[in-house]
């Protein structure tokens, strides 16, 4: 492997072709592509680790079709979470999907991406926005706020929405070690 440049397939990341994938690493691709429908940023990477690949996999999929969270409360803290570790590819794919699936404001997307304050009119994407934006600056949690947050959006929401902001910034810590551009596309599988 000495022979390769820094860069790789995805980012600085080689991506092993299916056809080429160890028994475990194809299992965990099989089980990303059961759950996802697809194998999408940081999950390529995650294969090369197909235990943890296994393991982390199922979180992902569960903020897409179980969470607590809204699809818009879902993208008003993943932008916020790109936003605050710079994460290039994923700030890219979340914008467009925050805006597509979120169905959030173009400009409130642009402000979050900022880092610039924004206010929602809806009372849970608002406190869940004043949440995730304490957690990512790192600022402490005001008991009011609190308060606010558990009334709308209830215990399971905040467990929710603090692992979503570790989820994510695991994602971001990942696209970061690899070094993945907004543009990346990866190989074809």
């Amino acid at each position: 492997m000495a022979d390769r440049s820094d860069f790789g397939t995805f980012g600085r990341f080689w991506e092993t072709p299916v056809a080429d994938m160890p028994p475990a690493m194809r299992e965990a691709y099989d089980l990303t592509r059961t759950l996802r429908g697809l194998v999408p940023g940081p999950h390529r990477i995650w294969l090369a680790n197909p235990a943890l690949s296994k393991t982390i996999v199922p979180t992902g999929e569960y903020y897409q079709s179980r969470s607590t969270l809204t699809k818009p409360e879902i993208e008003i803290v993943t932008n916020l979470v790109t936003a605050r570790w710079g994460s290039a590819y994923a700030g890219y794919e979340h914008e467009r999907i925050g805006e597509a699936q979120g169905h959030l404001d173009p400009e409130k997307l642009q402000r979050l991406v900022a880092g610039l304050p924004v206010a929602f009119d809806d009372l849970r994407q608002e406190v869940v926005y004043e949440i995730a934006h304490a957690l990512v600056q790192p600022r402490p949690v005001s008991l009011g706020l609190y308060r606010r947050a558990r009334e709308r959006i209830g215990d399971a929401g905040l467990v929710d929405l603090a692992v979503l902001i570790g989820w994510f910034t695991s994602v971001c810590m990942t696209l970061a070690v690899f070094d993945v551009p907004a543009d990346a596309t990866g190989l074809d599988q």
